[in-house]
């Protein structure tokens, strides 16, 4: 599903301050330091940053789905200026690229690959039917919903649903799990239970990278395995992975 309007260029650019009016000091400290904003939630906590996008764009706690039993948010804001929504829409998608990226598995900082294999899906219906990155596009699209199977080193074959949404001041790229996803015999999370979101706005202090992941999962999972890491470790890799894919 592809709707195309031609956003080549960001509108009159807004302060980070507009994007995230209610932040307080340490958190803003945080946003702009190399290592960026990070913050666990459980059930029942809120979000502690509530950026100020656009309708179509729009990021509450609703957006991790009925019942997250665990959340992660982390914001960064990087340096790159003249980043235009098309450079960010192209890089979101070469998905191909994420293969083989490694993040930091233990105290040592040995660096291992997370995902062993990425690559996109034709339909739910037909998951071994694979398809090829489209070439770079020459406009934004308003929505566009495709489908991926990204082969996790710690749970093996995962199947995501990707709506991203486009606005003319920034992308929300959201990924939600079709399939559920199982480690053995257990059971690590249900069918449409896992959300990650990327949001992603030039502002004129830099590039913002707003991201958020939530899950119900079973108990089990919760006492044997931290989750919270997991699920920023995943983050980390999505966001190297938007970076350099942008013009350097």
């Amino acid at each position: 599903m592809l709707f195309i309007t031609p956003f080549f260029l960001f509108p009159q650019v807004r302060s980070f301050a507009e994007l995230f009016p209610a932040m307080g000091a340490e958190q803003r400290i945080a946003a702009f330091s190399a290592s960026g904003y990070l913050y666990y939630g459980d059930r029942a906590a809120t979000l502690t940053l509530n950026p100020q996008t656009p309708d179509n764009t729009a990021i509450s706690k609703s957006s991790l789905g009925p019942n997250p039993g665990i959340f992660v948010e982390a914001l960064r804001v990087l340096p790159n200026k003249g980043i235009s929504l098309l450079n960010v829409y192209n890089a979101l998608e070469r998905v191909r690229d994420l293969k083989g990226r490694t993040y930091s598995f233990d105290t040592r900082k040995k660096q291992t690959p997370l995902f062993t294999d990425a690559i996109r899906i034709e339909n739910p219906q037909k998951i071994r039917a694979f398809l090829p990155d489209p070439p770079p596009a020459f406009a934004v699209p308003y929505r566009e919903v495709f489908y991926v199977r990204l082969t996790d080193a710690l749970f093996g074959h995962c199947y995501f649903e990707v709506t991203l949404a486009s606005s003319t001041r920034g992308i929300l790229y959201r990924l939600n799990n079709f399939k559920t996803v199982t480690v053995g015999p257990f059971t690590v999370m249900k069918e449409k239970t896992f959300f990650g979101i990327l949001y992603i706005e030039q502002v004129e202090e830099g590039l913002v990278l707003y991201c958020l992941a939530g899950a119900e999962v079973t108990d089990f999972i919760i006492k044997h395995v931290n989750v919270g890491s997991a699920l920023n470790k995943r983050l980390d890799v999505l966001t190297a992975w938007l970076l350099d894919g942008l013009p350097h």
